[in-house]
């Protein structure tokens, strides 16, 4: 499973406050430890101020890559936003996160995507809002494909979102996202899929518990990426479990290095 690493997001009270206050080192600290972690990408959200997201997401971009060569994650619903952040960037292939299917959202963003050939993100909603049913999902999902097939991006660099909500609202809600996944897996086996995992435990106690169980489900329906934090060491053993009883690390071999390495906190 590709990490995406959620850590450097301006949603973040200790985040926030060291985009405001240009606190380069703690930025690096996160960026270096999340890179150790194994992260695929470094998510960046600079939204900390509305006036000035584009000039933080700027700063921020610099400080990061100049930590390391890990790809970078460019979060924000701003097109002028993500724009100078796919500009910046320059290691390796950047994810946009992210896209819908909502009017105006995606007419803006896909052609920054196929310009600067990143990959993308792409939730699985419209105008409709988050549908109740796997079949409202899908119809979104549909047309997201078409039209990411339509402007001649790679469907494999589209890493759909089948939408996580949280249990303590609707039981059905974890289930309700499984069966999306899988079906995305079998329609469509070029496109990608992620989720935003902690959704899923919102409002109720216990929630590392309930994210770790949950992402080996979502592992088991063919989940490709997920926006996580690394350094949950529990969550992170968890992975590399279902990776190696999935047949998905081969001779075992990333299992048997975070166990020598100590990272197998059970």
């Amino acid at each position: 499973m590709l990490v995406i690493a959620e850590r450097i997001n301006a949603t973040r009270q200790g985040i926030r406050q060291a985009l405001l206050a240009r606190d380069e080192a703690l930025i690096r600290k996160e960026a270096r430890e999340q890179a150790a972690a194994g992260a695929a990408w470094l998510d960046v959200n600079a939204a900390a101020d509305p006036v000035r997201e584009l000039e933080l997401m700027e700063w921020l971009l610099e400080v990061v890559q100049a930590e390391g060569k890990i790809p970078l994650a460019i979060d924000s619903a701003s097109p002028a936003v993500i724009e100078a952040g796919l500009k910046r960037h320059r290691n390796g292939q950047a994810l946009v996160n992210s896209i819908t299917m909502e009017t105006g959202r995606y007419e803006k963003m896909l052609p920054l995507v196929k310009e600067y050939g990143a990959a993308v993100i792409g939730l699985a909603l419209d105008d409709r809002g988050i549908g109740k049913t796997a079949a409202d999902r899908l119809q979104a999902v549909e047309r997201m494909v078409e039209e990411v097939d339509r402007q001649r991006i790679p469907l494999s660099d589209l890493y759909v979102d089948p939408m996580v909500l949280t249990v303590s609202s609707d039981q059905g809600s974890g289930r309700l996202a499984l069966e999306v996944l899988h079906q995305i897996k079998a329609r469509w086996p070029e496109v990608k899929t992620t989720a935003g995992l902690s959704n899923v435990s919102f409002g109720l106690p216990g929630r590392p518990l309930l994210n770790r169980t949950f992402l080996a489900m979502l592992l088991a329906a063919g989940l490709d990426s997920a926006i996580v934090d690394p350094l949950d060491k529990k969550l992170m053993a968890a992975v590399r479990a279902a990776e190696t009883l999935l047949g998905q690390d081969p001779y075992c071999g990333n299992y048997l290095k975070a166990f020598r390495a100590g990272w197998l906190e059970s």
